[in-house]
């Protein structure tokens, strides 16, 4: 049995495509698409979500490990990619988090919550009124 699985091991070692699906060099980097993936999800969810501080923290990372992929040898392509997708993310992130809590975005999310609020109790209102004078 051992031989047989030394012969396997040999004929994917053999092939350098096999060889490199098989290795760190390839999983490491897939498995962690994870993170940018949802960081990219995120983008679509309100700023007052985001955690100022995490996001500061995944954007030392993800240029930390970006240097680390090309450090490295064979350099890491896929991981490189991996983290500067994910460190395009974390900027946009930053900036969402940074328009929203200190460059006046949440006075204008309310303020168009208000105004919004205003045109829908202006509707309801326009609506009982036909209700009534529908049914006299």
């Amino acid at each position: 049995m051992a031989a047989l699985v030394k012969g396997i091991n040999a004929r994917i070692r053999a092939n350098p495509v096999l060889d490199y699906v098989c290795s760190t060099h390839f999983w490491g980097p897939v498995s962690n698409f994870g993170i940018p993936v949802a960081a990219v999800m995120d983008t679509q969810k309100s700023p007052d979500l985001i955690s100022g501080k995490m996001t500061f923290a995944l954007c030392v990372y993800s240029a930390t490990f970006m240097r680390y992929a090309l450090a490295v040898t064979p350099k890491n392509y896929l991981l490189f990619l991996c983290h500067f997708v994910n460190e395009g993310a974390q900027l946009t992130q930053g900036y969402r988090y940074l328009n929203y809590h200190n460059w006046g975005g949440k006075e204008k999310a309310e303020a168009a919550n208000g105004a919004a609020g205003a045109v829908q109790n202006a509707l309801k209102v326009a609506e009982e009124k036909a209700k009534g004078s529908s049914s006299k």
